[in-house]
């Protein structure tokens, strides 16, 4: 049986005094032989440091804004980055109570955020070029939900994430949002990613009065 290289992390992008609202940017990965630890400079993991930021000016110093460093680098069968997400909203609820939660990931990433999203601090969940598996079914009633898919990405195919969409949509508002041209990696498009992030994480999360 396979063990984690390392234990997860929180990265804080940035720590208000009072914030109304927590969100958790979630990195991609892939699978390799003994679940290698996260490398804080891998490719994958930086991908998040511009949507997590972009998060973070939207939110004005109302969102507490953390990117979760994961144990292991893909998704394995003794531990996923589900699990990852469920010791990063302990952490939060730890620090800042029961405020509510929204997550953002990307890849792999946004696998896992669509997967924790019935956890029950989560109120809204953002899935940038989510990698899924065909199978991928949960129940997110009473959250928000919105996934963003380049129409170019080879790596994880829109169309089988439409197929899990609409699987989800039976119980759920999932909005989905095409990003013509644009690739797995969100190189080229990368701030239209970001931008539709932060504003529906700011629209989920923070009621108008303290916008």
């Amino acid at each position: 049986m396979s063990q984690p290289a390392s234990q997860p992390r929180l990265l804080p992008t940035r720590s208000p005094r009072d914030p109304a609202a927590v969100v958790l940017a979630l990195h991609g990965g892939d699978v390799r032989p003994g679940d290698p630890a996260v490398n804080p400079w891998q490719p994958s993991v930086l991908r998040m440091v511009p949507v997590a930021a972009r998060v973070a000016r939207a939110g004005r110093g109302r969102l507490a804004v953390h990117r979760v460093l994961n144990a292991a680098r893909g998704w394995g069968t003794d531990r996923t980055p589900v699990d990852d997400v469920r010791w990063a909203l302990a952490r939060v609820r730890e620090r800042y109570g029961d405020l509510p939660v929204g997550l953002v990931g990307h890849s792999l990433g946004g696998r896992a955020a669509l997967m924790a999203g019935p956890e029950p601090a989560v109120a809204a969940v953002v899935a940038l070029n989510p990698w899924l598996h065909p199978a991928d079914d949960v129940d997110l009633t009473g959250r928000r939900a919105l996934v963003v898919h380049g129409t170019e990405d080879r790596v994880a195919l829109p169309e089988r994430a439409r197929l899990v969409v609409d699987r989800l949509r039976r119980r759920a508002d999932v909005e989905w949002r095409d990003v013509p041209g644009a690739g797995h990696a969100m190189l080229r498009h990368g701030p239209v990613f970001e931008r539709a992030a932060a504003e529906f994480l700011v629209a989920a999360l923070l009621p108008r009065g303290v916008r």
